[in-house]
């Protein structure tokens, strides 16, 4: 009894190795040509996006192709540059009318003001200055982190396949139009 149960196994084992060997080219197997080769993913993308716009801010968004972002890079970065010049300018302005005011010379365009306020006004433009540096700096490093960030989606696939719409419904509950997002996927 033992015996036949084996053989039944084998025969059967075998008979279901041999329909896989026998099935034609187009039901099931696949060749070569029928393979379809997804698009090259350049794993260095990211790095050399972030190294451009490290040596030169919004050569990064050029890399990626992303025009758009140039204006917004440059905008960020040449406001906070300019309000760096001017708030330093300012305090210079201040600091040499409060040394002049040491030494002496009342004859400069700030008169008007005590001493308390030259302080008091070079205290405020030196730390405007320094919110300027602090920014300028965290618009820099935004910049390289949006060139990154920017060339690793670009290497994801996104097709109709996967869409996200909005969608209007009504609601049973309310009776009224309610908005939702409907996500889509297509197998």
């Amino acid at each position: 009894m033992i015996r036949c149960f084996h053989i039944v196994v084998i025969v059967f084992l075998l008979g279901s190795f041999s329909s896989f060997a026998q099935t034609e080219l187009g039901e099931g197997l696949r060749t070569k040509d029928s393979i379809q080769k997804s698009a090259e993913i350049n794993v260095l993308a990211p790095s050399k996006a972030a190294f451009y716009s490290a040596i030169f801010p919004g050569a990064g968004q050029i890399y990626n192709k992303k025009y758009w972002k140039l204006p917004l890079v440059y905008g960020a970065l040449g406001t906070t540059i300019y309000f760096y010049i001017s708030n330093n300018k300012k305090y210079n302005q201040y600091r040499d009318a409060y040394k002049r005011r040491l030494e002496g010379f009342y004859d400069d365009n700030f008169s008007y003001l005590d001493n308390t306020r030259l302080i008091a006004a070079q205290k405020f433009y030196q730390n405007n200055r320094d919110l300027s540096t602090l920014l300028t700096g965290l618009f820099y490093v935004l910049n390289i982190v949006d060139a990154n960030v920017d060339a690793h989606l670009m290497q994801f696939n996104v097709n109709e396949k996967l869409t996200v719409t909005p969608n209007l419904y009504k609601n049973d509950f309310t009776a009224k139009q309610d908005l939702g997002i409907c996500i889509t996927l297509k197998l």
